[in-house]
Parts: structure tokens; C-alpha cells; sequence
């Protein structure tokens, strides 16, 4: 069971929550968990704990809390409404500095996991905050905002074939722009991960999972450091 710290923006001095998962064994690192647009959720936490029993201490701060405090919706289409404004309405220089003041409350090796809007932001991280040593972005629509933008970091794209959100075109067009970076697609919809929703697919869930860690191990996450 996870705990609510605070963590303060070094943009605007902003207080925001984040939920924090500790390790109760042998800690492999740091990891930023970033929410989808219906915030850190029943189902963001129990990602975030799954992650700590695998050894990750993990942050998955609330990066709508300007907006609404504590933000958490239902992934229902009032929610999917108040997300998607709250997520447009989020500024991207803003996200990186908020993620920036989680990413330096974590001793390293630190890792960034983002899904829907927060697979874009995973991007974002990989591009411009310093002190990640890798990335794993799970179905990013807005990818293609930012692909001018280079990751600085290794990191790997996740995306379902199925995904009426996020076309084969979009897809293309991040592979075109940065053909050396792995892009994993699955026989699956949006939200794949997600248990809570009609899309979920436990094999490429699975396999994304393991896909993202053994990236991790790759680039410091394997050392097991106390």
C-alpha cells in the first residue's frame, strides 16, 4: 500500500500530490509513473505497486492538480470529457517541469512508464529532463506534436494495431521520424494495459511489461542496489 507525498514545480513553486509505491526488498531504481487523462487512478496505483514489487520505488504524481486537486475519473464519457480538457488545457512545458520535480525526488537509476496522454509526456521526459535513464511510452496519441523533439534516453513505443485513436499514419509518421527508436506494436486497441476497459489484452500487456523491464535492466535497472 502506497502513500500521498507532496512534490513542488521549479516552474511556479506549485504543490502537487503524488502517489508514492515503495520498494519493501531490493530497490532497482526509481521509476515516474505518469497518468492517463482520467488521473492517478485506482488502476495508475495499483500499476505503481506493481511496479515497487518489482523493485522500482515509484512516483505517479497528479499533473492536473492546478485544475482539480487530487483529479481521479471513472473511464467513462463524462470522464474521457473532463480528461481530455484538463489534458489540453495542461501546457507541455508545464508537464516537464512538474515531471522534472518528481524525476529529482528519486535517487537513480530513474525510469519514466507513461500511458495515453501520459505516453506523450513519457516522450517529453525522454526529449528534455535530464536524470532518466530510460523510457517506456505506451500508446502516445500526441507523439507526433513533440517528434521533432529527439529523446535523449533509450526508450521504447508501445501501440495497439487495433487503436481507432492512434492510426497507422501516426504510427508511421513517429518511425519515419525516428526510425532507430523500437516501436512495438500489439493485435490490440487503446488502453490495452487497462483491466478496466474493453481493450484490455492480457498477452500484450504482458509482453509490453516485460518488454519495459527488460529495458530497465538494460540501462541500470538490473544492479539490485540496496
Amino acid at each position: 500500500m502506497g502513500e500521498s507525498v507532496q512534490l513542488t514545480s521549479p516552474s511556479d513553486g506549485f504543490t502537487f500530490t503524488a502517489y508514492r509505491a515503495g520498494v519493501d526488498d531490493v530497490r532497482r531504481g526509481g521509476l515516474v509513473l505518469i497518468q492517463e487523462i482520467f488521473g492517478v487512478t485506482a488502476h495508475i496505483r495499483e500499476i505503481a505497486d506493481g511496479f515497487a514489487a518489482d523493485g522500482y520505488e515509484t512516483l505517479a504524481p497528479s499533473l492536473f492538480d492546478r485544475l482539480s486537486p487530487g483529479f481521479s475519473v471513472a473511464a467513462d464519457p463524462a470522464g474521457l470529457a473532463v480528461g481530455r480538457e484538463y489534458s489540453e488545457a495542461t501546457p507541455w512545458d508545464q508537464v516537464e517541469a512538474d515531471l522534472s520535480a518528481a524525476i529529482a525526488a528519486l535517487a537513480p537509476p530513474v525510469f519514466v512508464v507513461g500511458y495515453c496522454w501520459g505516453g506523450t509526456a513519457a516522450w517529453l521526459a525522454a526529449c528534455r529532463n535530464s536524470g532518466v535513464a530510460a523510457v517506456s511510452s505506451f500508446y502516445g496519441r500526441r507523439i507526433p506534436e513533440l517528434a521533432a523533439e529527439t529523446p535523449q534516453c533509450p526508450i521504447i513505443l508501445h501501440f495497439g494495431r487495433r487503436d481507432a485513436s492512434i492510426p497507422p499514419e501516426t504510427i508511421e509518421a513517429i518511425t519515419q521520424a525516428h526510425p532507430d527508436i523500437p516501436v512495438h506494436v500489439y493485435d490490440a486497441g487503446h488502453g490495452f494495459v487497462s483491466d478496466r476497459g474493453a481493450d484490455f489484452n492480457p498477452d500484450a500487456a504482458r509482453l509490453a511489461r516485460l518488454r519495459t523491464l527488460q529495458v530497465f535492466a538494460r540501462n541500470g535497472g538490473g544492479r539490485g542496489d540496496i
